[in-house]
């Protein structure tokens, strides 16, 4: 009886009315609320992405004056990315002028100290208000509804009308849409008659993806490195326009939570300034003050750190901002049942929400000055500090892979980091470096971002490891919140050099581009068009010829001809076998996909196979499938759909495991299993046979980071290596160890004499190593082997999880890629000590013979997050030569 009460007095607050956001507030009638608009009240339902834009829309027309949208962006399934901007009508008036005002004292090389100053004088705060990254963290968005009819509708409140004359106030309602709707739409498929408070009932419980990540299953608040989602590169756009002194993320948390809100917890990154983190404590103290008034609990300083700089609430921070995260307790429906037996209505979550936006825009209002003038002398010091260190820029050679160099330039840029292209040829120290060596100078504004982007390593505090450390000692949850490693010239295996000045009379602005278009060389071609493999151009190319149905060899050995040196994997695709105008193909595709690509006019090589070899294969247009569905992990189903989808412009066909266990997979060469948890289980015997038997017709499985588990299963037989437990230093198997007696269960008696003998005592008889905190590591690559053509010596590779497996044996299989010595293991992040042990020579990439197929296995996934582009050469390799190695029976 006492549960249903609670139960019928927490549904009866859907009918209450009017419920108070704002107590006391009195509102305008002119301007049109969310009742009036989506035809209920807000907190009363989850409001899909085109209601949030619908009502911001509607605001701006009842009130112009007041109020401009801005389309930023687009979703990959369509759907609108948008913005408000908010303000006096003074303001609203000259947005232009304020964004070239900000944009003058963003660079004070060119603004002296004086100007800043008067320009500072007649300028607002411009913050951001960002609602929604994550689909299924729902409240925020229907927060920021909330947050804007406030703004506009307000009368009579000295808060908002400071808040209006002193802060350009910036609303993105939703930044990932397609997230937000998977979420809606399946809640809306199974509510039933009254919202359901119960932790099981369908409405909260989504079936896989889930809506969190974006149509590719992208966590959006780990994009902010790499950028390779259309909405978080949209918005890192917009934000470069902006460039606001305040930036908020606001999510949602474990519905058991409270709120959290800033300072954040330790670590924080070393790049960051001790202003910066003081001044954070002004929005916390301000958001504290309010939510005591109203009776709202919270917590900070716990959890959310700011040390991983690819968090939307980090990004910011590098060119000078302040940037948070606040999370509520989630609700995931319109109502949930806690453990202990309390009732929390989506209403209220949306109202913490509100409130702690208004509280950082009242905050922002109060220190518009210190704010301006704290953002000038961020990029001055940052400037000033460039210009005084001994490293005075980073130099990015076109090594093995010139394409992965001026992607990742190109990605500097859009970060809003200056990037020069050398003309000629110049020396720094004893170093010669060619004309296209791209400069990154430190003496610029964002110096600090520079060295968190490229610096091979980015120190954790000491304190704070050592206390990691005390906590797994004694099997406490750990407090590294995400990766400790994202060195992107290491992920991307280019060399990034420290450098000195270079002259300016032999640099000129980069061209702002991933792609550098290139030409073919020496064209036409009587015999061949040459292709050297191991670089993302030559890859895009593959994939762009045999999506044109060109027919395409490869080589397994190395050659040369005309003194151009050609590695294994490299493509020949001959003028006798394609269309007779192959040449234009070539010549558009050397400019689309930015190859480099030779014209031959004659079959003879200088040194190596020649193209009739029987080490040249020709490679099939393989069709891909990949696992989809359960139990796979959806971020790396969908990273590696990405992959090959986007970064490479090759179809992948995703099939669901139902599919899998009986359908007809003939017609696939290629089959991917994400990482992922129970494959034999959700496959089931009969599953399990019938994709051995496809592998044994001649199809290539490619297993990703815990899918490995799954081919080294017993029971399943496909790769014979095993998954080590712990590595137990010091300890030697005991098969003398005292027995228990059979009739009294007891044992003889024994000393401990220390605490290490202690803890000794009371391991855990058998368990896996600790989970690796996200660090990159160093691996050695077997030469002269088609699974590995193409890449150089050494790999560098993110390794997360508690996964370690033995190598194979000579005979079972080829250990393809395999991890470093443990003194050369680590090159960026933290890792514990006994994983760099027992890590030490582990296979990271494996490959088998099954009947006429094949078998590759990579012990991490090689697409973590879409950013580990050093990889990509052994998954192309995998998906595209795999087929043309195996012995396809058709």
């Amino acid at each position: 009886m006492k549960r249903a009460a609670i139960l019928l007095a927490g549904l009866a607050c859907f009918a209450q009315k009017p419920f108070e956001f704002w107590p006391g507030a009195t509102y305008a009638a002119g301007v049109p609320t969310v009742r009036q608009v989506l035809g209920y009240e807000p907190g009363e339902k989850i409001t899909a992405s085109a209601g949030l834009v619908k009502y911001l829309e509607a605001l701006a027309a009842a009130e112009p004056a007041r109020m401009k949208i801005f389309q930023y962006g687009e979703s990959w399934e369509g759907r609108k990315l948008v913005y408000a901007a908010m303000g006096s009508e003074a303001n609203i008036r000259r947005l232009a002028e304020i964004r070239n005002a900000v944009q003058r004292i963003a660079d004070p090389r060119k603004t002296p100290e004086a100007d800043a100053r008067k320009l500072m004088a007649g300028l607002p705060a411009v913050v951001w208000l960002s609602y929604g990254v994550h689909g299924n963290e729902i409240s925020s968005c229907d927060a920021a509804l909330l947050t804007a009819y406030h703004l506009l509708a307000s009368r009579n409140d000295k808060l908002v009308d400071d808040v209006l004359a002193k802060v350009l106030v910036l609303i993105d309602p939703v930044q990932n849409p397609d997230g937000r709707d998977r979420f809606v739409n399946s809640f809306e498929q199974t509510r039933g008659l009254l919202p359901d408070p119960s932790p099981l009932a369908a409405e909260r419980n989504e079936p896989w993806p889930g809506g969190r990540g974006n149509h590719y299953l992208f966590d959006l608040n780990r994009d902010w490195i790499a950028l390779t989602q259309p909405e978080i590169a949209a918005e890192v756009k917009a934000l470069r326009e902006w460039l606001p002194l305040v930036y908020v993320d606001l999510h949602e948390m474990s519905g058991e939570g409270t709120y959290f809100f800033t300072p954040e917890a330790d670590p924080y990154n070393p790049h960051l300034t001790p202003t910066q983190r003081q001044s954070l404590n002004l929005f916390g103290r301000n958001n504290a003050r309010w939510f005591d008034k109203y009776g709202f609990d919270y917590f900070t300083r716990e959890q959310y750190d700011a040390f991983y700089p690819g968090y939307g609430a980090s990004w910011p921070l590098y060119y000078g901002a302040l940037a948070m995260t606040y999370e509520q307790a989630s609700v995931r429906g319109l109502v949930v049942r806690r453990s202990d037996d309390t009732l929390l209505a989506y209403r209220d979550t949306v109202r913490h929400h509100f409130v702690a936006s208004i509280s950082t825009l009242e905050t922002a209002a109060a220190n518009r000055e210190k704010l301006l003038s704290d953002f000038y002398q961020y990029r001055a010091g940052a400037i000033d500090e460039g210009r005084k260190e001994s490293v005075k820029a980073f130099l990015l050679s076109q090594g093995r892979d010139a394409s992965a160099t001026d992607k990742l330039a190109g990605i500097l840029m859009e970060h809003g980091i200056e990037v020069a292209r050398a003309k000629s040829p110049f020396r720094d120290g004893e170093k010669e470096y060619p004309a296209g060596t791209y400069v990154v100078p430190l003496a610029q504004p964002a110096k600090r971002f520079i060295h968190t982007l490229l610096d091979p390593h980015v120190p954790m505090d000491d304190k704070f490891v050592a206390a990691e450390e005390v906590r797994r000692k004694l099997r406490q949850r750990t407090e590294i919140y995400d990766v400790t490693a994202w060195s992107l010239p290491l992920l991307f295996n280019v060399e990034a050099a420290a450098g000195g000045t270079v002259p300016e009379s032999v640099l000129e602005p980069a061209r702002p581009a991933r792609i550098v278009p290139r030409e073919v060389r020496g064209g036409p071609a009587a015999v061949a068009y040459l292709v050297p493999w191991g670089s993302q151009a030559a890859g895009r190319l593959l994939a762009a010829a045999l999506r044109e149905d060109l027919k395409v060899h490869s080589s397994d050995k190395p050659f040369t001809q005309d003194g151009v040196k050609f590695p294994e994997g490299s493509l020949i695709v001959k003028v006798a076998e394609n269309p007779a105008d192959l040449a234009e193909r070539l010549a558009r595709l050397a400019r689309d996909t930015g190859a480099a690509v030779y014209a031959a006019n004659s079959g003879w090589v200088d040194d190596g196979v020649n193209f009739g070899s029987r080490w040249v294969v020709t490679l099939p247009k393989p069709a891909i499938a990949i696992a989809w569905g359960a139990p796979t992990q959806s971020g790396s189903a969908g990273a590696a759909r990405f992959v090959l989808e986007r970064q490479y412009g090759y179809p992948v066909t995703p099939v669901r495991m139902a599919q899998l266990v009986s359908g007809d997979l003939s017609r696939f060469q290629v089959l991917i299993l994400p990482s992922g948890g129970d494959y034999a289980g959700a496959l089931g015997e009969n599953g399990v046979e019938h994709i051995k038997e496809w592998v044994s017709a001649g199809g290539t499985i490619v297993a990703l980071g815990d899918a490995v588990g799954f081919l080294a299963n017993k029971d399943v037989g496909l790769l014979e290596v095993a998954q080590e437990n712990a590595l137990r230093e010091g300890e030697q198997k005991d098969d003398k160890k005292e027995k228990p007696d059979e009739d009294t269960g007891r044992v003889a008696g024994t000393v401990i004499a220390t605490e290490a003998e202690l803890e000794k005592a009371t391991r855990a008889a058998v368990e896996l190593p600790d989970s690796a905190p996200g660090a990159i590591a160093r691996a050695r690559v077997r030469p002269d082997y088609w699974l590995t053509a193409g890449a150089g010596d050494t790999v560098y590779a993110m390794v997360e999880g508690r996964a370690i497996f033995t190598p194979i044996k000579s005979d079972k299989g080829v250990n393809a890629v395999y991890f470093d010595s443990a003194d050369k293991l680590v090159a960026s992040g933290h890792l514990w000590a006994e994983n760099r042990r027992q890590m030490a020579f582990k296979p990271l990439v494996i490959s088998a013979a099954s009947g006429r197929g094949i078998v590759v296995a990579f012990t991490e996934d090689p697409n973590f997050r879409a950013f580990s582009d050093g990889m990509n050469v052994f998954f192309l390799n995998a998906v595209f030569r795999g087929p043309a190695h195996a012995r396809r029976q058709e």
